[in-house]
């Protein structure tokens, strides 16, 4: 089965190149603790392979022989355009890395459609005046993720997908908006994947759910990687648990690992220790 790499490069040498094609991964991390990084990473990272290839083996080297970079990246977004994704990326990578890797990512930014069915100002997040379709739009339950859907049925196929955040989307239930929905989107998102032959990588604050809805999310995704704060004494550091993962997890075990301590470098989120049963 092919692979399409994460990006991480110590990562993806150790389950043979990356995620099988057709997964959906669920990124589940406390605030700070590295998902959002990993998701810049992994963009950025098969993004510059496509512009800079030097560069691209400057922070991370050969591919596997298994994997197989996908064909396109695509990042989609609920809250957030292209320029402020850029700058956000900026504040933890390398500006060389953001300014080529950034060039072969598409940005879908679908805030406007997200804040239509908020109380939020028009002119916070859109510069045009509103019409009478955009009014009526904020009182159509489906318009944003029917948008979505839309989105992903014309990019998805053979490429890498970012969806920054599920967390926005918990954020807006409501009249509008119901867990049922999020959760058959993910259930949805694991079927399609496989015919899609893509990557997908689902963002999820953890803190914004309940246990019970959390573990909806990770039963109903192919792969959870946890990102977490661990204390120890007077320090502090960011570390990564594969919770469950199909065709990948059984590889870890095979290493005897248990846990990744990560850091974040000049190229985004890196592996600084791999941490074995002893």
């Amino acid at each position: 089965m092919d692979r399409i790499p994460f990006g991480i490069r110590q990562l993806d040498s150790i389950i043979n190149g990356g995620a099988p094609a057709g997964s959906v991964v669920l990124l589940s991390g406390e605030a700070g603790a590295g998902s959002r990084e990993f998701m810049h990473t992994s963009a950025l990272i098969n993004g510059l392979e496509q512009v800079d290839t030097e560069l691209h083996d400057l922070y991370y080297g050969d591919r596997s022989p298994d994997a197989v970079a996908p064909d396109e990246v695509h990042y989609i977004s609920f809250t957030t355009n292209e320029s402020q994704l850029v700058s956000e990326m900026r504040l933890a990578m390398d500006d060389d890395v953001v300014d080529k890797g950034s060039r072969a990512v598409e940005f879908h930014d679908l805030s406007e459609r997200y804040f239509h069915i908020s109380p939020v100002p028009r002119d916070w997040y859109a510069s045009e005046t509103a019409s009478i379709t955009d009014l009526r739009a904020r009182h159509e339950r489906e318009d944003l993720l029917g948008t979505l859907g839309m989105v992903l049925n014309e990019v998805a196929a053979n490429n890498l997908v970012v969806i920054d955040s599920l967390s926005d989307l918990v954020s807006a239930m409501g009249e509008e908006i119901e867990w049922s929905d999020i959760s058959s989107l993910v259930q949805g998102l694991q079927k399609a994947a496989h015919q899609w032959g893509c990557l997908l990588l689902l963002h999820i604050n953890p803190e914004t759910l309940s246990t019970v809805r959390h573990g909806q999310l990770v039963d109903a995704s192919h792969g959870t990687m946890e990102f977490a704060w661990e204390s120890g004494g007077s320090t502090r550091a960011r570390t990564l648990v594969v919770q469950q993962f199909r065709g990948v997890l059984s590889q870890i075990e095979d290493e005897d690992i248990v846990q990744f301590e990560t850091e974040l470098g000049d190229a985004g989120f890196d592996i600084s220790d791999v941490r074995k049963i002893r």
